[in-house]
């Protein structure tokens, strides 16, 4: 019975050498399409204080979100409703 070989390819060495690189190493060679790929938001110490979790963040960002909503001008509607009351105080 034989023994089956295995793939030395699949392994790590132990230790590797600059010339086992021809085109050289390069630092951060990936971090620019990391960067634009991932969704990752580093918040500042102070602000990283004030939300113990990014359930905490994620819920202030989504309530800050509806208040802007709902605060954000008048409707269509509304500004429609204002120039017929202001003709009609005119007599336009």
């Amino acid at each position: 019975m034989k023994k089956d070989r295995e793939s030395v390819k699949d392994e790590m060495r132990a230790e590797y050498r600059r010339s086992d690189f021809p085109k050289g190493l390069v630092r951060g060679k990936y971090a620019k399409r990391i960067r634009e790929a991932s969704n990752i938001v580093v918040l500042s110490p102070e602000v990283a204080q004030v939300f113990p979790n990014e359930d905490a963040v994620n819920n202030a960002l989504l309530s800050l979100i509806n208040i802007a909503k709902r605060t954000a001008g008048p409707r269509k509607s509304s500004i429609r409703s204002l120039k017929r009351s202001n003709n009609l105080k005119t007599g336009i």
